[in-house]
């Protein structure tokens, strides 16, 4: 299985969800399907169809982060030192240079990205269009309005 680059934070934030899922939420659906079961007749039992399918979600969650986590190449961009170039990891002030609007990206991995946050994939437009690039140089693109251009104005290895 090839890696998939993802930040430190959200290392930590998929290693949280594992220990919330395997601590908490499957404790709890085993609970609710004896529960359920305690019930009698199981085939109209909609608690506990419920519940079999809350473990089914579970279980397969907790296989896709173990999977993702055993795949992960873990980068903290504070380590980072690659002179003004934009790479993974890297925090971009752009400005937009038709409208003079500023904004600030971070280029993070497939599961911590979170537009609202400033936070996008480095599989989107956007990001690929800015990873190799330093300051000072134009960003082409292409939006679903036609082509965008921004100035990265600066980098940064937060």
């Amino acid at each position: 299985m090839a890696t998939l680059p993802i930040t430190k934070r959200g290392a930590e934030k998929l290693k949280a969800e594992l220990h919330q899922l395997k601590t908490v939420d499957r404790p709890w659906v085993i609970n609710s399907i004896s529960e359920a079961r305690a019930q009698g007749d199981l085939s109209e039992n909609a608690e506990y169809d419920a519940a079999k399918n809350r473990q089914g979600f579970v279980e397969g969650r907790i296989q896709e982060i173990e999977s993702k986590l055993s795949a992960a190449l873990i980068i903290d961009p504070a380590t980072l030192e690659p002179g003004s170039r934009v790479v993974f990891g890297s925090t971009v002030q752009l400005e937009d240079e038709a409208t003079g609007d500023s904004v600030t990206y971070q280029i993070v991995g497939e599961d911590e990205a979170d537009l609202k946050q400033g936070l996008i994939n480095i599989g989107s437009p956007i990001a690929r269009a800015l990873i190799g690039k330093g300051e000072g140089d134009i960003a082409e693109v292409q939006a679903p309005s036609g082509v965008k251009r921004y100035e990265i104005v600066a980098v940064h290895y937060i």
